[in-house]
């Protein structure tokens, strides 16, 4: 895809060429989609999607609407833990479009360098990892609201209601 820009001009001629209004607003240039459209360049290639809920997934993508919903074939979830990973095999994953936070394209040159510091593990233990660690921000979290309500500060998401 090309880099255009909101400076770039319009392509001039052709059939559906129109000319913008003088001294009207900038106009985008064709080429340039703002919609679900532009994942037309990235089916068929394998993708790294981050989701608001936080997971990773990896996967070719095989289909998309115009609500930027995907598809993605041979999808793994990649879940990191500290200096440790682990893959579960997904297979074909539908995702929402208002779900993804992230999209890229990966580089299949580099797609299986993983950085030194890491090491795979399976599912059951990245998932404990997980699970602890949660637990242990819960505390510190905890820990943290009890001395700033000490210091006479309100703490969010007590559940108490003033009316």
């Amino acid at each position: 895809m090309e880099n255009l820009s909101i400076q770039d001009l319009p392509p001039t001629g052709g059939l559906n060429h129109v000319q913008p209004p003088p001294g009207g607003p900038p106009q985008l240039p064709p080429q340039m989609f703002t919609t679900a459209a532009q994942l037309l360049d990235l089916t068929d290639k394998k993708l790294v999607l981050v989701l608001r809920d936080g997971r990773k997934l990896i996967g070719v993508l095989r289909s998309w609407d115009q609500f930027a919903n995907l598809v993605l074939q041979d999808t793994i979830e990649r879940t990191f833990v500290q200096d440790v990973y682990s893959d579960i095999v997904r297979g074909i994953y539908l995702v929402r479009g208002e779900n993804v936070l992230l999209l890229g394209e990966i580089d299949l040159d580099k797609d299986d360098y993983i950085p030194e510091r890491f090491r795979q593990v399976s599912a059951e233990e990245a998932h404990a990892l997980t699970v602890k660690e949660a637990k242990d921000r819960k505390q510190v979290d905890k820990t943290k609201a009890k001395k700033l309500q000490s210091l006479g500060f309100e703490v969010e998401h007590t559940g108490e209601i003033l009316f």
